[in-house]
């Protein structure tokens, strides 16, 4: 099971098709599946299972706002460095990395999913329309505004805002994309996006982080929309955790505290990649005042992002695990 094939279908119908055995069975079947009940975090490293190429999340030129947060949390716990393992979000990315004991923590994972030990939550956002800025879409708020009829709109197949477009009766135009897919060789969000931006589509509809990161990374002026009112149906909203083993209670509650004490450093981390931000109520969250006066962390991050972006080179040094 892969973190975005939770968020696509929703967290009860993943766990009732992927992981029965979690929903109605014992703890210890969880616990033997990763290793026991004995904690084995790292004391040193601070060691993060990561896709190697799925911007703006993580690639292999850190340069993802998960590593930034990774950066960020490793620094104020006293860790000695920052190691990844790699694998592809794909089918057995939990098994193959955080399962495996080669790495302690997954950077996002969706609150609700029991594959994982979730800590609290540190970001909440949604899936989101990218139209035109200056277009006559820019108003739009939800997928049954009448102002989409007609239209044709990038969806990838089997998310949220399929079902919306399909009551909207927009499926028919509709230009779908794989969900799917091997992120070293594929990138539907980035094709999306360069659909817009050649017109072959109208608007688009993505993962929030998803669709502000490719947004900015457009030179065509885009406006992200998060998709906050469509009613009854599948969720668009999630909060994202990070997720440990079941065993390493301890570890849950040391990243609690380093969540709870670093939320506003973190929050710029994620704005600076554009990455709309919702509180509880569905207001988007701004940049803090020292992001804004440009003092703070999120403009460090952007800073470095820019750097890894343009050099795909590794100054950090380091270490990765393939």
């Amino acid at each position: 099971m892969s973190i975005r094939s939770i968020i696509a279908s929703g967290i009860a119908g993943a766990l009732a098709l992927a992981v029965p055995f979690l929903v109605s069975g014992p703890a210890s079947a969880q616990d033997r599946e990763f290793g026991g009940e004995i904690e084995l975090v790292d004391p040193e490293v601070f060691r993060v299972c990561a896709d190697p190429n799925n911007m703006p999340f993580s690639n292999e030129a850190e340069a993802g706002f998960e590593q930034k947060v990774a950066e960020l949390l490793a620094g104020k716990l006293g860790r000695s460095s920052v190691s990844y393992t790699y694998f592809p979000q794909a089918t057995g990315f939990v098994r193959m990395t955080l399962g495996s004991q080669l790495c302690d923590v997954i950077m996002s994972y969706p609150q609700g999913d029991e594959l994982v030990q979730n800590t609290n939550a540190y970001y909440r956002t949604a899936y989101a329309l990218v139209v035109p800025a200056d277009g006559d879409l820019a108003n739009v708020e939800k997928l049954s505004d009448p102002a989409l009829q007609g239209k044709r709109v990038g969806v990838v197949a089997g998310t949220p805002p399929a079902t919306y477009l399909a009551r909207a009766g927009l499926i028919g135009k509709a230009k779908p994309y794989q969900l799917m897919v091997d992120t070293r060789i594929d990138n539907s969000a980035k094709a999306m996006i360069d659909d817009l931006d050649k017109g072959n589509i109208d608007a688009a509809t993505l993962w929030g982080p998803m669709a502000g990161w490719y947004a900015k990374q457009s030179n065509k002026d885009y406006k992200v929309i998060p998709l906050i009112h469509e009613g009854a149906g599948p969720a668009t909203t999630f909060r994202i955790t990070m997720g440990v083993r079941p065993a390493d209670q301890q570890w849950k509650r040391t990243l609690n505290v380093a969540i709870r004490d670093n939320q506003d450093a973190i929050n710029d981390i994620l704005l600076s990649y554009g990455v709309p931000l919702l509180t509880e109520d569905d207001q988007l969250i701004q940049p803090s005042k020292d992001a804004a006066a440009g003092t703070g962390s999120g403009n460090d991050s952007e800073q470095a992002t820019d750097t890894a972006a343009k050099t795909g080179s590794d100054s950090t040094g380091k270490t990765k695990t393939q």
